[in-house]
């Protein structure tokens, strides 16, 4: 008869993965560190195979554990939506999450529609803005989370996944010059504080390219709209491209971006159960199992 596996074990695991420390494990699960190691063992006793590489400075998944954590991530998910829909109150306040628009159209339909399969009593509310004043207002406690775009040179948060970054143009027209080929080039750009505009602004300059302003919004979808009506060239996350636009290239004379973290903030406190089930679906639907622990801390 097969073995089954202990979500308890698994929740350990993912501490552990996640903190890189069976300390720091520990503390956030409210146990000992010889317990979250016992716990770890009786794991790896289970699966047959190590599932992290220790040493005296550090703890490090090996490619069974990178496997592992994947499947663990979204049996708990499972685990934990079933237990909140089989034992939710009647009355459970709303839950407030902040992302810049793009991600709330590209990526949260899927989470909230998994949401609302567990809690459809409760409501979630969506605030749209830029990623720099969504962290500061989460640490004010104003939202419950935030999925935002990290700072190149920040660690905070947890990493949810990596996100190329495409250069991108209105579509093809045979009967003008591509707007690509304009000096100054022209720019339809997000505000200040943009990650994907700061890059593509330093490509430029590290070229010698020139560029100009030509339209700026909050709005990823009036972004697209300018865009497609040639009023300039754009940088944006792989995910949140439309069909209808076009990505260029090396081949036109544009340099490759670097990727883009999108990492999860959540509020201080405890949060309550909804509010960690949302956190977990987003760790689950957008990043796939590719944020196991690459980040900041994340709490389990």
């Amino acid at each position: 008869m097969p073995a089954n596996l202990d979500t308890d074990l698994l929740r350990a695991f993912v501490a552990v993965a996640d903190a890189r420390s069976f300390t720091r494990a520990g503390d956030t699960l409210g146990r000992t560190q010889a317990a979250v190691s016992q716990q770890v063992r009786r794991l790896e006793e289970v699966v047959g195979t190590r599932v992290f590489q220790r040493d005296t400075k550090s703890v490090h998944l090996t490619r069974e554990g990178e496997l592992l954590l994947t499947y663990a991530r979204r049996m708990l998910t499972l685990n934990d939506e079933v237990l909140a829909l089989m034992r939710r109150p009647a009355s459970i306040a709303s839950v407030r999450i902040g992302t810049p628009d793009d991600y709330a159209t590209m990526l949260l339909p899927g989470v909230l529609a998994r949401f609302a399969a567990a809690y459809p009593d409760v409501p979630v509310e969506v605030i749209c803005d830029n990623s720099p004043d969504l962290v500061a207002e989460i640490d004010k406690g104003r939202y419950d989370l935030a999925l935002v775009t990290r700072h190149p040179d920040s660690r905070s948060g947890e990493l949810v996944r990596r996100e190329p970054v495409a250069w991108v143009a209105p579509p093809r027209s045979t009967d003008a010059t591509p707007i690509e080929r304009e000096d100054p080039l022209p720019l339809a750009l997000f505000p200040k504080g943009c990650v994907a505009r700061d890059l593509a602004v330093a490509a430029l300059e590290g070229i010698g390219r020139g560029w100009r302003v030509a339209f700026i919004s909050k709005s990823v979808v009036a972004v697209h709209g300018a865009v497609l009506g040639g009023l300039g060239v754009t940088a944006m996350e792989e995910c949140t491209v439309p069909p209808s636009l076009r990505r260029l290239t090396a081949a036109d004379g544009f340099p490759d971006l670097p990727d883009i973290d999108i990492a999860l903030h959540r509020a201080p406190g405890m949060a309550a159960k909804p509010v960690r089930l949302l956190a977990e679906a987003i760790h689950d639907l957008v990043g796939g199992g590719q944020g196991g622990g690459q980040g900041g801390d994340r709490a389990v």
